[in-house]
């Protein structure tokens, strides 16, 4: 039996490509430090500050949050 969708999307690898510095804030444009991949398959960007803004709600419509945070220390 096949597997659906909703299942295939949550055994999907999800490779993490290093952000950079052209990797913008969706929110306010500033260097992102999270990519954050949806279970719609859309994805977001994020500064550290907006990522831990709506870190609750992101945590629920997220499939995958790279978090390269540790760059800022």
């Amino acid at each position: 039996m096949p597997a659906s969708e909703e299942e295939a999307m949550s055994t999907m690898m999800i490779e993490d490509t290093a952000l950079t510095t052209a990797d913008r804030c969706d929110r306010c444009g500033a260097q992102a430090y999270y990519r954050v991949t949806l279970n719609n398959g859309g994805e977001l960007l994020f500064c550290a500050h907006h990522a831990h803004m709506h870190e609750d709600k992101l945590k629920q419509v997220a499939l995958h949050i790279q978090d390269e945070s540790a760059k800022l220390h």
